[in-house]
């Protein structure tokens, strides 16, 4: 292989299948910009690069429609092949959404995210780039009677936040006080309120729809933040699940919920705040959940594998009788 062609098979690995920018490759080869993007198109001129995308099925594309006519968002319905394992398709969901995170993040950008499964995921599929003066502040607390929390919220932030080279902002609280009168002592705390202020000028949201139930449960009901009263009270509630740790039921509710007054992520109406909110949902164990996030108008965007939309179509389309009522906010 000449000089040549090894830089041109190089560059179309490293851009290609190591999601390097032109700007890390140009480096690595000790050229330009302009040249590596020459050797890019140069590899996909002579077959060395073959660039498909899977077709969007007329399913992908009425469910999209359907979700936009019902919820008012904008809806990315993602066709995952019959079969797929539930981890598959989490990856395939998140591959999708990670990739339009980053192309929303812009020097000076502040995302605010949930920490959870699903995030996790997303984080992975970042397409690393510089964003000057960008932040990622985190919006629920992590810590629970067993653990800090830290090692695991605070690796799935700060991921993210080397991304983009961006400035991190934790926040060190619990996933949820054991009183109330705890949270409100907190919230005053100038610490607390600095995170808090930052978690306000957020202009995009990420976050996903925790299930109360499932092979992917949310990490909320699964690693000892909830004690066994505080479940029974919570199913008592008819919670189906949450969106950064706030609980939800599936008609949309949740203010009368008697947890979420010791919860610390931001409810559905302050996220309404944020300019964009990204739900992403992989498995039909997410369809009430998503379903209860949709109807508190918690999402403005969402990124959804094909059956999981679908499930949500068809629930909503149910007959009334079978269907959960209006929202009790």
């Amino acid at each position: 292989m000449s000089g040549r062609e090894d830089s041109v098979y190089v560059a179309a690995a490293m851009y290609y299948l190591q999601d390097e920018t032109m700007d890390a490759i140009a480096r690595r080869l000790g050229v330009s910009r302009s040249t590596v993007s020459r050797l890019i198109k140069q590899a996909r001129d002579t077959g060395l690069v073959h660039i498909s995308l899977q077709p969007r099925t007329a399913g992908s594309d009425t469910i999209s429609r359907a979700l936009q006519d019902l919820f008012g968002v904008r809806a990315h319905v993602v066709p995952v092949r019959e079969g797929a394992s539930e981890v598959q398709r989490l990856d395939q969901v998140a591959q999708v959404a990670g990739r339009m995170v980053s192309g929303w993040v812009e020097p000076g950008t502040i995302l605010g995210m949930a920490w959870g499964t699903t995030v996790s995921a997303v984080v992975q599929h970042l397409t690393p780039r510089r964003a000057p003066g960008s932040a990622v502040v985190q919006l629920n607390g992590a810590a629970n009677p067993v653990t800090s929390g830290i090692p695991y919220a605070g690796s799935i932030i700060t991921a993210a936040a080397e991304a983009f080279d961006a400035r991190v902002h934790h926040f060190p609280v619990p996933a949820f006080f054991d009183y109330p009168e705890t949270k409100a002592a907190m919230w005053r705390e100038r610490s607390i309120r600095r995170v808090l202020a930052v978690q306000e000028q957020a202009d995009i949201a990420l976050f996903g729809a925790g299930a109360l139930s499932g092979s992917l449960a949310s990490h909320v009901y699964a690693a000892g933040y909830l004690d066994p009263a505080d479940l029974d009270s919570v199913r008592a509630d008819g919670v189906v699940g949450d969106v950064c740790t706030v609980l939800l039921r599936e008609d949309g509710s949740w203010a009368d919920i008697a947890l979420n007054r010791r919860a610390t992520g931001p409810t559905p109406r302050e996220l309404a705040r944020v300019a964009r909110r990204m739900c992403v949902a992989a498995g039909t164990a997410k369809v009430a959940p998503l379903l209860g996030a949709l109807r508190a108008g918690a999402i403005t965007d969402l990124v959804v594998d094909e059956a999981t939309g679908r499930a949500v179509v068809e629930r909503v389309r149910m007959p009334r009788n079978h269907v959960p009522g209006s929202a009790r906010e």
